[in-house]
């Protein structure tokens, strides 16, 4: 045989085994898990009783001794440490422009006529689970005939609340010339955000939130309904899916993120061989992995300290306005366009204004919210959490994802559809970062529509198919 043949059968024996090995590591990664069954639980304080199942008209209304302490730490701020020459937002909120914002703050913002906006979208509170859920009911205010109503779930995420969405929800309750349909949002406030309790127990996490808000979706009526999220909205909407796909319609998205051993081992291929696992011209948002890994590990520091000690961090931002400002509206800079860190205001009024901005940042500071929310990073990785991998238990509810071009993080079709069985829609946007209902309203507003518009045909066409 020779040395070449020799070679030649060795280097042919040892590439069988090589696949015979990543064949049989792929299947046993595939093999989904099992469903986990949750039930309503009760998370308030003390021993368990029966909630309280009035739903409750909800204004805002902080009190004067509220406003006048922010007042006061904010005219008391002390002397800010300068920023480095030229770091502009890499090390984090600049302080030259936080006292532009301080300022603003002080003598612009004026939050009773900011109360008043908020309180323009008809809000309620329930208790669910022992806890007192706040949300926004916004129903179309006329609905031309042949037009059904369909009930949406949206849900945000962190450093957001349901501020983000008051852009959002008049354009998807008020009717489209030629749709069928028109949406009747449900907007709540997660739990420990905003005006939303927060757990009194340990291990309320993203799956369990959605127990919860599947319950308060059926209490307004609705046993089947849609939903849409990003961020944790993202991660509560897709355990709802996952869960429960005979309540759940439709499931859209604009952040998909999973980190299961599957789609780690796909992203691991398709560093030899791209086209397995992304469309070439995505390839730069996916690889070199290296590349992507590092701006991930810049921009996840508050990730490690809000799964770690929540409590800790939460003292501080509860103490400090400013801090709590510079804390929450950094994300607001760096999760639009990474670029964005290079300039020395972060861009930060190209997309945003201040005023809305700074609604935001008072919903979490006239709650007390910021360490309640900072928990559920804590939940959602513990040991017991993670033990239920729902990220991989097939969802066969009909998705959509949302692809915006400045998000965090990409995840490919490919890979999606892993996880999303049955994926009606995978679109790119043309502008857009990580709080999308915020930042770009219309195209969020036009995906979603098309999204439903879709699911409902592919729905008709299955139901004419089992008639037949």
């Amino acid at each position: 045989m020779g040395f070449i043949g020799k070679f030649l059968v060795f280097g042919a024996g040892l590439a069988l085994l090589v696949g015979a090995g990543i064949g049989g590591l792929w299947y046993k990664l595939s093999q989904p898990a099992p469903i986990p069954k949750l039930e309503l639980q009760y998370w308030g304080p003390g021993k368990a009783k029966a909630d309280d199942i009035t739903i409750k008209p909800f204004k805002i209304n902080v009190s004067n001794e509220v406003l006048e302490d922010l007042r006061d730490r904010l005219d008391l701020l002390p002397p800010l440490t300068p920023p480095l020459e030229g770091a502009n937002f890499r090390y984090g909120f600049n302080s030259d422009y936080l006292q532009k914002v301080v300022q603003f703050w002080q003598n612009e913002y004026d939050w009773r006529s900011r109360e008043t906006f908020l309180n323009s979208l008809p809000q309620f509170s329930t208790q669910v689970g022992g806890l007192q859920l706040h949300f926004i009911h916004a129903k179309p205010r006329e609905v031309p005939a042949g037009v059904r109503v369909l009930p949406l779930l949206l849900l945000h995420g962190w450093p957001g609340s349901v501020r983000e969405f008051y852009e959002l929800i008049p354009l998807l309750t008020a009717a489209r010339p030629g749709a069928g349909f028109v949406f009747e949002v449900v907007a709540p406030s997660l739990p420990g955000f905003g005006f939303s309790e927060g757990a009194a127990k340990p291990g309320l996490g993203p799956a369990q939130m959605g127990v919860l808000f599947r319950a308060l979706m059926e209490r307004l009526g609705h046993k089947e309904f849609y939903v849409q999220g990003g961020d944790w909205g993202h991660v509560i909407g897709s355990a709802m899916a996952t869960l429960f796909p005979k309540s759940v319609l439709g499931f859209h998205t604009n952040m998909v993120f999973l980190t299961t051993p599957l789609s780690q081992f796909r992203l691991l291929l398709g560093s030899f061989i791209p086209s397995l696992v992304v469309e070439p011209e995505h390839y730069n948002k996916v690889y070199p992995i290296v590349k992507n890994f590092m701006y991930i590990l810049e921009e996840s520091g508050y990730f490690h300290l809000q799964t770690t000690k929540p409590d800790t961090v939460g003292v501080s931002l509860r103490d400090s306005a400013v801090g709590l400002a510079a804390y929450i509206l950094e994300k607001f800079s760096t999760w639009t366009d990474k670029d964005w860190r290079s300039l020395p205001d972060g861009n930060l009024e190209k997309k945003f204004s201040l005023t809305n901005l700074l609604d935001n940042v008072m919903i979490y500071w006239v709650s007390g919210s910021i360490t309640t929310s900072m928990r559920l990073y804590s939940e959602a990785f513990t040991k017991q959490y993670l033990g239920l991998q729902i990220d991989s238990v097939p969802c066969i509810v009909p998705t959509a994802v949302a692809n915006f071009p400045n998000e965090l993080s990409y995840t490919p079709k490919k890979i999606a559809e892993d996880k999303y069985r049955n994926l009606v829609q995978f679109s790119h946007l043309p502008r857009g970062g990580h709080f999308a209902a915020f930042e770009e309203p219309q195209l969020l507003a036009n995906d979603l529509w098309d999204a439903v518009e879709n699911i409902r045909k592919i729905r008709f066409q299955s139901l004419s198919k089992i008639k037949k």
